[in-house]
């Protein structure tokens, strides 16, 4: 099986379409670096702390390393799909296209490993451009601007002390890897069942988008069903950065995040199964 991983991994890392993503990342978070080393970010402090008024007198720096790490993380959260749907909407559909499929199959290897091999290819992407982003917009972001308090705005203002910021990073990064594993896989679902790469891509986009909008659609009439809207759960990871922690939710969100993975996985395995390979 790790044969088989990595010679997966080595048809993603082949593509140049995988590295879209890396460079993304690559270029947009030094810009914001810049932006805060330029100043540019005074306008986000003031947004944060208009609601308070006179009664707010920082006695240290808020524009720091923290501050660029949640800014990214929320802002490029938004933009992940896509970089992740590029690679998952391939998994299966470039066998197809390069008509690769017979000799794949009728080696000695179980049509069971090429499905688990691909899914857990296609985690280990995920998880490699979430590192990524990790590695740019935290670790450098604290190295250039150092540590200090975190304010936030998630429904009301928080502010977290520099000792108490770190640990609630890594719970959303890990947070966030489920919910892009949710995203890869779903493109990996549909990847199984087309021959190019392009409908699983778009599909995919497709339905996060309508089930995203839906969810956040100020109608009443729609609050019975957003509980079966996955989009509902995939920005959970900001719950980590409130006070008291909703740690209820968190399980409740990953449960079923974990649960559609499993069930989308499973799909996939059966319809492959029974996949013909000579038409």
């Amino acid at each position: 099986m790790r044969t088989l991983i990595y010679i997966e991994l080595l048809k993603i890392f082949k593509k140049w379409r995988t590295y879209i993503g890396f460079i993304a990342i690559g270029i947009l978070i030094p810009l914001a670096q810049w932006a805060l080393y330029a100043g540019g970010m005074k306008g986000y402090q003031n947004m944060l702390t208009r609601q308070l008024g006179d009664a707010f007198i920082s006695g240290g720096n808020i524009l720091n390393g923290y501050l660029l790490a949640f800014i990214s993380l929320q802002g490029l959260y938004i933009h992940f799909p896509f970089l992740i749907v590029l690679v998952g909407g391939d998994l299966f559909s470039s066998e197809a296209t390069a008509g690769t499929y017979r000799i794949l199959l009728t080696r000695p290897i179980s049509r069971f490993k090429v499905v688990t091999s691909k899914f857990i290819a296609g985690l280990i992407y995920s998880g490699a451009l979430l590192l990524w982003l990790f590695l740019l917009s935290f670790v450098v972001s604290i190295f250039l601007f150092g540590e200090g308090a975190l304010m936030v705005f998630i429904s009301k203002i928080y502010i977290f002390a520099s000792d108490d910021v770190t640990w609630r990073f890594l719970m959303a990064y890990g947070f966030a890897y489920l919910s892009l594993s949710l995203i890869c896989t779903l493109a990996f679902t549909f990847s199984s069942l087309v021959e190019n790469a392009i409908g699983p891509i778009i599909t995919s986009l497709a339905i996060i988008i309508v089930f995203t909008i839906l969810s956040f659609l100020p109608f009443e009439v729609l609050d019975s069903f957003r509980p079966y809207f996955f989009t509902t759960y995939l920005d959970e990871w900001r719950l980590f950065f409130t006070d008291p922690i909703d740690i209820e939710n968190i399980i409740k969100s990953a449960i079923i995040i974990v649960s559609h993975i499993i069930a989308l996985y499973l799909i996939t395995l059966s319809l492959f199964l029974k996949k013909d390979i000579l038409t």
